[in-house]
């Protein structure tokens, strides 16, 4: 309950509450859950989803509801990871670094934290953003014991309202999660789930109209767990506990606070579907849809872009690999199993050959790979053998030891 682990995914909550508090997004505002490389000091930094698939243009309340990585890691850029090292230590939770230390990483749990501080940060959001210390309540005694500190606000009421909105509606889960999954309860909760890298630490916690409930479920010592992760490990836990609570006691949705408005939305090219939204003062608009024309930036992943002309100017380029950019460090990630994630390598060489670290990869212009911790040579050779490319990599991962170059 005390010792500090990695929460995962359960600190999105908190860093959309803070993006929807500072009028940075609504729970419609569309995010793209897109592959993408975001530069850091220390490489490349290429977050990637629990099932290795990208959901293309979605709302921060699908993004929220479903976990989404890259979504979230989108966030932290506008929030800042300074800036949301703040809002976590303000609903209690002790940080041992800077949040410039973490990254973006810190969108998806790379710190570590204690069990009761992160419960007792949901019971913040439970209580319409205001935080209290934790108090073990005493045995029955006639004799009066010290009063309790006074609750003080750490987070916006309303964007506290619209998380807890979000993270108790089964239609935004659905996309990860299924409309039926074991985070379903029959009395209204809000819950959210995490996992650790290597499956070391997986966690479910939520609250109802009364009570605050926080799972971990992992190794003592640390080892990592073998296919568990929150929804099949910490979550079942969760939901038992809550039926228990709830069995003769009723949970209602909570009222929403003074300042909130509610708009009718709908999506543009059926991204979602119609329905009514929570919105923040001056933030309530009808569309949601993304700007088809992007001539002018066409960086923008190929989302939402016009086609993009091919113009010859000069001699033909020499055949190259195209993607990841030589000197990439790639992070495992902690909310994947190591066996389920992939790289992508992509060339403009349709029958060239890839070589890794000198042993056959693959052949065409795109081939996956399964990373291993490491720094690795990625070479591509046409059909007579000769290098046409070449590229160097590394691969950061908890618990194996980094070779030199072959």
């Amino acid at each position: 309950m005390l010792a500090p682990r990695q929460p995962g995914s359960t600190l999105k909550p908190f860093l959309y509450a803070q993006a929807i508090a500072e009028l940075r997004l609504t729970a419609a505002s569309l995010l793209d859950d897109a592959p993408t490389q975001i530069p850091t000091a220390g490489g490349l930094y290429i977050p990637q989803n629990y099932d290795r698939q990208f959901k293309g243009w979605v709302s921060v309340r699908t993004a929220l509801g479903a976990s989404l990585n890259v979504p979230a890691v989108r966030t932290l850029v506008m929030v800042s990871p300074e800036a949301f090292a703040r809002q976590l230590r303000a609903v209690g939770l002790p940080l041992r670094e800077t949040g410039e230390y973490y990254g973006y990483s810190l969108a998806l749990g790379s710190a570590e934290l204690p069990l009761l501080a992160l419960t007792n940060a949901y019971r913040t959001l439970a209580n319409g953003g205001r935080f209290s210390e934790v108090a073990i309540r005493p045995p029955p005694s006639p004799a009066k014991g010290p009063a309790a500190a006074p609750a003080r606000p750490a987070l916006d009421p309303r964007a506290a309202f619209i998380v807890g909105d979000i993270l108790s509606d089964p239609n935004a889960r659905a996309r990860t999660f299924g409309t039926d999954s074991v985070l379903a309860t029959r009395f209204w909760t809000a819950v959210k789930t995490g996992t650790s890298k290597d499956m070391r630490d997986n966690w479910a916690l939520g609250w109802s109209q009364r009570y605050t409930v926080g799972v971990w479920v992992g190794n003592a010592s640390g080892a990592a767990m073998h296919d568990v992760s929150g929804t099949s490990g910490a979550a079942p836990i969760w939901a038992a506990v809550m039926q228990q609570l709830h069995a003769r006691t009723p949970s209602r949705a909570p009222l929403p606070p003074p300042g909130l408005t509610t708009q009718r939305v709908r999506f543009g090219a059926q991204l979602e579907a119609a329905r009514s939204e929570w919105f923040l003062p001056g933030t309530a608009q009808e569309s949601f849809a993304i700007n088809s024309i992007a001539d002018n930036d066409p960086s923008t992943l190929g989302r939402g872009q016009k086609s993009l002309k091919t113009v010859k100017t000069g001699p033909a380029q020499a055949t190259r690999i195209t993607a990841p950019a030589d000197g990439t460090i790639l992070a495992l990630d902690p909310d994947i199993p190591p066996t389920r994630q992939r790289v992508r390598f992509t060339a403009d060489a349709p029958g060239a050959r890839w070589l890794m670290d000198g042993q056959p990869l693959g052949s065409g212009a795109t081939v996956p790979w399964m990373p291993w911790p490491g720094r690795h040579r990625v070479t591509l050779v046409n059909a007579a053998g000769q290098q046409l490319d070449e590229i160097r990599l590394e691969v950061r991962g908890a618990g194996v030891r980094a070779v030199a170059y072959k």
